[in-house]
């Protein structure tokens, strides 16, 4: 059978693919490399099996021959002998949906060569926040450890006082350009220059703090908003605050991945929130109030009498806003009674008398 393409993306397997794509969407940013400096290789290797996953189950026939013959099925068939590649990915519009554009690292890693500006690198970073933060929005500091440019050049790559030359290979465009013809066509490529290594310029003596590149490693703070409405899978894009990039270019973009605290006993479904509470058996039976924790309050709920174990309690419009605007959900609590564990003699006296005027048989032993 080989590899579980369903296991991987953790559906089943009679997942729809929305479910699939969703899947994809959740573990493509777990395993983004950026955001997994320590381990980058196995991500990469992570990254590219859950492709592979992805590129078969969102493909009718291509899924139909694995859930007959399995991975093996596939050689020979849809893929080469060696089995899946890159250039066998047919989803890239589904990535730049995801990430909102490819970066460095998608055009180095998915082998694309076209020309593009020369562009720092995109980072990316995690940013933890309180449920209570998405119903009010919060703003939160942001610290970045990426490429700024270098306080002793300025940026030039230059020894201060030394000259800087325009790169004659290139004319001081970073590229070059390669025409090849083949009868009646003629291929245009263009390619980083292998002289100044696409900077553009050639450095008598290049700077000792960052040895000719304009940049070094350091770190940049940033406060950024966390809009009302925020989900777990949304990502903020904060163009222009990612690596800068060495020689001339404009810097990457900075993604912030937003992850949502939850108090415990707390669930989101939509847009309302979900919280077990424990009411008192006496206050179950004959109705009263009881003070719970909301998110940015504590408030006295009104608890009718009769109240059963499973019952809900709706608290309309105190749920989670949609993301932009508009009409909040609802708070919704669930009823647990609590079942006294412990109790004294005249305690259990008045249990039996209740459960004979509600003619409930018991057993005298059960409250010794």
């Amino acid at each position: 059978m080989g590899k579980d393409y369903y296991e991987i993306l953790g559906v089943s397997r009679n997942a729809t693919k929305d479910e699939i794509k969703r899947a994809y969407r959740r573990l493509a940013k777990k395993y983004h490399p950026d955001l997994n400096p320590d381990n980058r290789e196995e991500a990469e290797e992570k990254f590219k099996e859950i492709s592979e996953a992805y590129e078969v189950l969102m493909d009718d026939k291509k899924r139909e021959i694995y859930d007959k013959y399995g991975e093996d099925g596939l050689k020979g068939r849809v893929f080469n002998e060696g089995g899946f590649t890159w250039n066998d990915f047919t989803h890239f519009s589904d990535l730049n949906d995801i990430f909102g554009g490819f970066g460095d690292f998608f055009r180095d890693f998915f082998g694309f060569s076209q020309p593009r500006e020369n562009r720092g690198k995109d980072v990316a970073v995690r940013v933890t926040i309180d449920l209570k933060d998405v119903i009010t929005g919060v703003d939160k500091e942001v610290k970045v450890k990426t490429y700024v440019t270098c306080p002793v050049c300025h940026g030039t790559g230059a020894t201060p006082g030394s000259s800087v030359k325009t790169c004659p290979a290139c004319g001081g465009t970073g590229q070059k350009r390669v025409v090849k013809r083949m009868g009646p066509l003629q291929f245009v490529s263009v390619t980083t220059c292998d002289v100044c290594h696409g900077t553009g310029k050639i450095i008598e003596k290049p700077c000792p703090e960052c040895r000719g590149t304009g940049r070094v490693l350091g770190e940049k703070t940033y406060t950024v908003h966390i809009p009302p409405g925020i989900k777990e899978d949304d990502t903020l894009r904060i163009r222009g605050k990612g690596e800068i990039p060495e020689g001339k270019g404009v810097p990457g973009d900075l993604y912030i991945y937003v992850h949502i605290n939850k108090p415990e006993g707390v669930w989101i479904d939509g847009l309302d929130i979900h919280k077990n509470i424990s009411v008192a058996y006496p206050i179950a039976v004959l109705g009263g109030e009881i003070n719970v924790e909301l998110l940015n309050d504590t408030q006295k709920i009104k608890i009718p009498p009769g109240t059963q174990s499973g019952s809900t309690l709706t608290l309309k419009g105190m749920g989670l806003p949609p993301f932009g605007g508009g009409r909040r959900g609802n708070f919704i609590l669930h009823v647990e009674i609590e079942v006294p564990k412990k109790l004294s003699k005249r305690g259990k006296e008045l249990v039996r008398e209740l459960a004979k005027e509600l003619n409930v048989e018991t057993k005298r032993g059960w409250f010794r």
